[in-house]
């Protein structure tokens, strides 16, 4: 449901200062590109920290993966209509957010969107819109009020044979922040970990200045919207300008409404930021969903996060909280 909008700018003078050392390395994980970088105090510590965050980042994979058989959320999916499955207390509190986030849109974000059927192409090869009837069976076994949590004895029950549950991106986002929190925690002051464009940030650059992000102009990729400083915060994007399909003179994004079995429309790409990749990750989705109006009305109930949206038009959209002062988009 979401599509990765961000790269990293290191722009990383030549030399290092304070006897601390910048490390990047690459690697794919849950089915996707990970952008590891530490700064240490030498390349050895850096390099053993990068370790340290891909295990973790394997071991969330390992656990919430909905493509691997052996992870517990596979095992809730194979139960599905059938029994509650035993969970760790990590993936049940991760559900439980995540229900809490699809109650909230009403159902515009849904971690059960994993079981609908993908009718919708955005590979060239639609020539019409499906019918009303094939939509709406597409998303008949999508629906978060079907899915039985029992906080005491930590397990997860989908009502409906063939539901499914999947985190995602939301998925991406936490394991970022949980590698932030890990490296936080043992004395790492610098880094960021992005995962295909959710990114957990911390310290400084190696010369003192801060981070800089780059926001892709969804109508030229070739070029930036803006370039913005971060230090200890998180960003995430969503959006559709590579994979749409148009029918009647209306673009319909392959972000699909899992309420209605219809894609966004209206929305090219929404960037959250906020101090949580992972609550970013489920508002950006979510307002390419809910749209502008809407959107803007759910992101009021999160104060500490803020967004800029692209319409479909070309508008730039800023959130009446957003903070960064020296941001200018050229669209």
């Amino acid at each position: 449901m979401k599509f990765q909008f961000l790269f990293l700018l290191l722009l990383i003078c030549a030399f290092t200062s304070h006897s601390q050392v910048l490390r990047k390395r690459t690697t794919l994980l849950m089915g996707g590109r990970f952008d590891i970088s530490i700064v240490a105090k030498d390349s050895v510590s850096a390099e053993q920290n990068i370790d340290s965050v891909i295990a973790e980042i394997t071991r969330i994979e390992n656990l919430i993966s909905d493509w691997k058989s052996d992870s517990q959320v596979s095992e809730v999916n194979q139960n599905a209509g059938i029994r509650p499955v035993k969970v760790d207390r990590e993936v049940f509190e991760l559900t439980q957010r995540a229900i809490q986030f699809s109650e909230v849109t009403h159902g515009g974000f849904d971690i059960s969107f994993a079981a609908m059927d993908k009718i919708w192409k955005f590979d060239g090869s639609m020539t019409a819109m499906p019918s009303a009837e094939a939509i709406k069976k597409s998303v008949e076994k999508v629906g978060y009020k079907n899915i039985v949590l029992d906080g005491v004895q930590s397990t997860i029950f989908l009502k409906t044979k063939g539901m499914k549950i999947g985190f995602g991106a939301l998925g991406e986002g936490y394991a970022t922040d949980k590698c932030r929190d890990m490296m936080l925690a043992k004395g790492i002051k610098a880094g960021i970990i992005n995962g295909s464009g959710d990114m957990s940030t911390w310290g400084k650059q190696p010369n003192g200045k801060p981070w800089n992000i780059g926001i892709t102009n969804p109508f030229h990729p070739e070029k930036l919207l803006a370039v913005v400083p971060l230090k200890q915060d998180a960003v995430t994007t969503s959006g559709s300008y590579e994979k749409f399909v148009v029918f009647d003179g209306k673009r319909y994004s392959h972000i699909i409404n899992p309420a209605t079995g219809y894609p966004a429309t209206g929305l090219c790409s929404v960037t959250v930021f906020g101090p949580n990749a992972e609550t970013a990750n489920g508002l950006s989705t979510s307002l390419m969903v809910l749209g502008k109006t809407a959107g803007l009305l759910l992101l009021n109930k999160y104060p500490d996060y803020s967004c800029i949206i692209i319409t479909d038009d070309g508008k730039v959209v800023k959130s009446k909280n957003f903070r960064i002062k020296k941001f200018k988009a050229k669209l």
